[in-house]
């Protein structure tokens, strides 16, 4: 009875000794973490901006104008966005939904595609909703200088409507607007529903916008019926 106890006690104790040796071995080794790859760093608008055409960019910033408002002059269903250095255009075929206010994180390549001399992202491989952050506020400028410098920003211009607007549907209306620095366009697009139809040469109007290019011309882009203001 005593040498069957202490044989059970000897397997016991070289169960334990086993154990402890083994925990002992696999404590010197590191454990694996596994991760996924990190995502591409994000850079300023403004750094973004300054690179060649082509290249592949990862941007945050704030919607300020939201999916599929120029449609009937982009023929896409795009956004913009602005950082504390500067906006862009981002041209996608689908409507994400993205309204003003959202922050949100963009992959994709420069390009000018969209309108001629404008700067856009294309070929968007990632455009995700970070958040919600305050309301950006236009950039007060005079009509003369709308321009490369302006460009992708949210932008207020006042001053006199010089022509008569013009009527270029289905895409939109044409409003000339001058303060005395120099005239600039107003471009209405159509699918914003803004209505023109009491605006007339001679009248002095406030318009906020996206500050755009289109061919070798700049223009402020209204998003929606308040952007435009009749003054006294």
């Amino acid at each position: 009875m005593l040498r069957t106890r202490s044989f059970e006690n000897r397997q016991a104790f070289s169960a334990l000794q086993i154990l402890t040796l083994l925990t002992f071995m696999f404590a010197g080794f590191p454990t694996a973490v596994y991760s996924a790859p990190p995502g591409p760093k994000a850079i300023s608008i403004a750094q973004a901006r300054s690179l060649p055409l082509g290249t592949e960019v990862t941007i945050d910033g704030l919607v300020t104008v939201a999916s599929g408002t120029f449609s009937s002059s982009t023929f896409d269903q795009g956004f913009a966005i602005q950082d504390n250095t500067g906006g862009i255009y981002v041209s996608t075929s689908d409507n994400l939904g993205f309204a003003p206010r959202q922050q949100v994180r963009v992959t994709g390549t420069l390009a000018d595609t969209v309108a001629p001399g404008l700067l856009v992202l294309v070929d968007v491989t990632e455009a995700k909703i970070q958040g919600r952050g305050p309301k950006v506020k236009p950039l007060p400028v005079e009509t003369g200088d709308v321009g490369e410098a302006t460009e992708g920003k949210l932008v207020t211009i006042t001053g006199t409507i010089t022509q008569p607007i013009v009527n270029d549907l289905p895409f939109g209306f044409i409003i000339v607007v001058n303060d005395g620095s120099g005239e600039v366009n107003s471009f209405v697009c159509a699918s914003t529903g803004i209505d023109v139809s009491s605006l007339s040469q001679g009248d002095t109007i406030e318009v906020t916008g996206f500050s755009s290019q289109f061919a070798d011309h700049f223009e402020v882009d209204p998003r929606f019926q308040s952007d435009i203001r009749v003054l006294p």
